[in-house]
């Protein structure tokens, strides 16, 4: 029975979380309870645990007193029940007794056991909710241990399960078993007493502490990350302050060449990341964060948080982006509602060029009319059908089509 509760040590050792101390002062908790249960009182019972090998040992102390006047059997007692454990005690002294586990009773032993591993559970469970919760927007890294439908198992070094949802994956990630994968710690939840420690990948906060690992100069506090928005997978925003006159924030964070966001780029499955200078003067923040589209005017009203911006007719396309994605994330970069407008110009001056298309007209559609020296969107609508379809590999339905696309973007 002792064996027992010795391999039951050694298992209980295996956990990772839990420090030595603690675990001593758990298992005495465990084994004074046991006292109590068998003997009314552990006070005076001495617990010894070799942190080691874990071997136990309790020891019981009582007053030893003349035959026939112990009044007390735990605290107290006879002298020739003393002089049995040791020949040469006497009246008054304290004997000193070992007791065995076999005087619990089997029973009690496996109950004991089975308390120990259930505080020892819980405790081991409170640590990895204590760890992760101080952790929560710092990157892990971790493997891959088991996919499911909706959701990613991961192991950290530590060997503690983290949960990545699909939700929280970006569109393009594909992650087979076994594969090294890095997120940030979104949120840690109890969940029936168990913790459930959920990552992200889409998170702003997963790009911003990405841009810690890359851009030393934001570590240092010499760059602050003012900003950071994202459609994931798709397109970010940026926006950084130095406060240092001599190091430009956006240079330091896109890198000689672009080596320093290249990393990220591809960590995000090739995200375009827009770094902005941060500023104050809204006028301005706003023009920046619609880069690269080249704004005439801007009017804003702050009460309702909207900005009217104004730009040419070959600039509008840009400004609203692949998706709506530019004008979307500008808008939540600096807190204004933006709506973009042509300016007033003459209609015979105004026209589009056929690049400013590209997200509802087929590339190959596009180079087709480049070819025959169309480039842009009045060229095409001022040539007829039939002729298009002779010079062009275009079907007729196809150039009815882009006719109409072209039509709607002058109405």
């Amino acid at each position: 029975m002792s064996l027992g509760l010795v391999e039951s040590f050694s298992e209980f050792k295996e956990f990772k979380n839990i420090d030595r101390a603690t675990m001593m002062r758990v298992m005495e908790d465990v084994f004074r309870s046991m006292l109590r249960r068998k003997f009314g009182s552990d006070e005076n019972f001495d617990i010894i645990i070799n942190t080691e090998s874990g071997d136990l040992e309790i020891f019981r102390n009582r007053r030893i007193v003349d035959d026939g006047e112990v009044e007390d059997d735990n605290l107290e007692i006879s002298i020739s029940e003393a002089l049995k454990l040791e020949d040469d005690y006497e009246i008054g002294e304290e004997a000193i007794q070992e007791v065995q586990m076999e005087d619990f009773g089997r029973r009690a032993v496996l109950t004991a056991r089975q308390t120990l591993l259930s505080r020892i559970l819980e405790l081991e469970k409170d640590e990895i909710y204590k760890k992760y919760k101080d952790r929560v927007g710092e990157i892990v890294v971790g493997e891959v241990y088991q996919i499911w439908k909706r959701e990613l198992m991961i192991l950290d070094d530590e060997g503690n399960e983290l949960i990545l949802p699909k939700t929280e994956m970006i569109p393009r990630d594909f992650f087979k078993k076994g594969d090294s994968i890095r997120a940030v710690v979104l949120r840690v939840e109890m969940n029936n007493n168990n913790p459930r420690i959920i990552l992200s990948r889409t998170a702003p906060i997963f790009l911003e502490r990405l841009f810690e690992l890359e851009v030393p100069e934001i570590l240092d506090g010499l760059i602050t990350i003012k900003n950071v928005v994202r459609e994931p997978g798709e397109r970010a925003k940026v926006a950084v302050e130095s406060y240092d006159d001599r190091i430009d924030p956006v240079g330091a964070c896109v890198g000689m060449k672009g080596s320093r966001i290249h990393g990220i780029v591809r960590e995000l499955r090739n995200e375009n990341i827009d770094v902005i200078n941060y500023t104050t003067n809204v006028p301005l923040y706003v023009q920046r964060a619609l880069s690269p589209a080249k704004i005439s005017s801007i009017q804003l009203n702050e009460e309702e948080k909207r900005a009217d911006v104004y730009l040419p007719s070959d600039q509008v396309s840009l400004a609203i982006g692949k998706g709506g994605h530019n004008i979307k994330l500008a808008g939540k970069l600096v807190g204004y509602n933006i709506d973009v407008y042509r300016e007033s110009v003459n209609e015979d001056d105004m026209d589009v060029d056929l690049d400013e298309f590209t997200d509802e007209i087929d590339e190959w559609i596009i180079d087709e009319l480049k070819a025959i020296g169309l480039d842009t969107a009045k060229s095409v609508l001022e040539v007829d059908n039939e002729d298009l379809v002779r010079r062009t590999e275009l079907e007729e339905e196809t150039i009815i089509e882009i006719k109409k696309i072209f039509e709607a973007e002058f109405e």
